[in-house]
């Protein structure tokens, strides 16, 4: 089959999105397939390109089997809803305008969302294309929007739900990435059997448990001897909420514990922020890192945070660094609810109320003291995630979903 994938992000770039579409893109190819992915050019989280795709409009790459094709858009660091939407519009029109040819033939066209501006351009190459049109919704937008408080307008909320819930009618079949989601989805009148669940995972050949952790690597995460190092490692989103963790870390203040966050986002200056209020001096923070250094940085840490802000459709989310922490072998504390909850527990992590910090505080006190716990928790996680969550099998589940029935647009 000619799959043809259309995404804002892909690697070289960080992000849940780019390490679940890559995976994919390896797997199918790898099994047969001819996969083109059709992208823009890499900035996120910063803004920044990379010195080789400076000036570029266009270019196209061979990566792991297949193609990569990436286009100009309008490039800006992640924060600031307006400078953001004028990002994801022009990468709507410049795959269309810049990438329709040179993406070549496809019989599906797969769309990962967010953004939400790509499944435009996706329908009308799909269209184009005659090709089966997909949708992959990894999260609820516009509704986690308005949750949050980015979204106020009400007639505006009104019409972009218009808008998502004619993308799902226009699509052949629409994959999500929780059980959560689906029931959203067929709770808001999408058929079930349009709706199916593919969950994110990791690649487990990239994690190695008991990997020896780097002196050097605790050290630039700021953990002195024989301190407990606590890391979260991703996202500095609003979704997150975590300028409460700093709450937690002053409630640690004076023990042998230490706190790291390694990554960008809209939400790192007001963790900052919170930090220098508490006069906080047993935290670090760090930008992010490729992907190939993960592994290195989860080895060099006692313990890794899940969080997710306490707001009802957040039940529904499944943050996928947690896959990462489990296959490293690493204890896991996960301030969540809902499924994420469910899954962590199965994994034998520990759950905490989200932004609860004393609760947080709590746990990582009781699991800084006990190395053991630590030990076999890791262990228990790292079979969890073989049984259930090694993205290259759920490449194959979701590979076959574009094979099933539906006539083509």
């Amino acid at each position: 089959m000619r799959i043809l994938i259309v995404t804002h992000y892909f690697p070289p770039e960080i992000g849940a999105p780019q390490a679940r579409l890559s995976a994919l893109s390896e797997t199918w190819a790898a099994d047969g397939d001819t996969v083109t992915v059709l992208t823009g050019m890499p900035n996120h989280p910063t803004g920044v390109k990379p010195p080789a795709y400076r000036r570029a409009i266009r270019r196209m790459e061979r990566a792991d089997g297949y193609r990569v094709v990436r286009t100009w858009l309008y490039t800006t660091p992640n924060e600031g809803v307006a400078r953001r939407t004028i990002g994801h519009v022009s990468f709507m029109l410049s795959s269309v305008l810049l990438g329709a040819r040179c993406a070549g033939p496809a019989d599906t066209v797969v769309v990962s969302s967010p953004t939400f501006f790509s499944i435009g351009a996706a329908w009308l190459l799909a269209r184009l294309k005659r090709a089966r049109f997909i949708v992959e919704v990894r999260d609820l937008w516009p509704g986690v929007f308005a949750q949050l408080g980015v979204l106020t307008n009400r007639w505006l909320i009104g019409v972009l739900e218009r808008l998502e819930l004619a993308a799902y009618a226009a699509a052949d079949a629409v994959v999500v990435v929780s059980e959560g989601f689906r029931a959203n989805l067929i709770g808001r009148g999408v058929p079930a059997d349009k709706v199916h669940t593919i969950h994110n995972g990791v690649r487990l050949d990239q994690f190695v448990p008991g990997m020896a952790a780097s002196p050097l690597v605790r050290e630039r995460l700021g953990a002195r001897g024989s301190d407990c190092l606590v890391l979260y490692a991703g996202t500095h989103g609003i979704c997150q909420g975590l300028p409460f963790i700093a709450d937690s870390a002053a409630r640690l203040a004076g023990e042998a514990v230490h706190l790291a966050f390694v990554g960008e986002g809209a939400d790192k200056p007001r963790l900052r922020r919170r930090a220098r209020e508490l006069a906080l001096r047993n935290v670090t923070f760090l930008p992010g890192v490729p992907a190939h250094d993960v592994p290195h940085l989860l080895a060099a840490a006692d313990i890794c945070l899940v969080i997710l802000r306490d707001l009802p459709l957040f039940s529904t989310f499944i943050p996928s660094k947690m896959f990462e922490y489990l296959a490293a072998g690493r204890a896991v504390i996960g301030a969540v609810k809902g499924e994420a909850a469910q899954i962590l527990r199965g994994a034998g992590g520990v759950v905490v109320p989200p932004e609860d910090s004393a609760a947080l505080a709590d746990a990582i006190r009781l699991l800084a003291a006990d190395p053991e716990r630590r030990l076999m928790m890791g262990r228990q996680g790292r079979g969890y995630v073989e049984q259930y969550f090694d993205r290259v099998p759920l490449a194959r589940e979701y590979r076959k979903i574009l094979d099933s029935p539906g006539g083509r647009r």
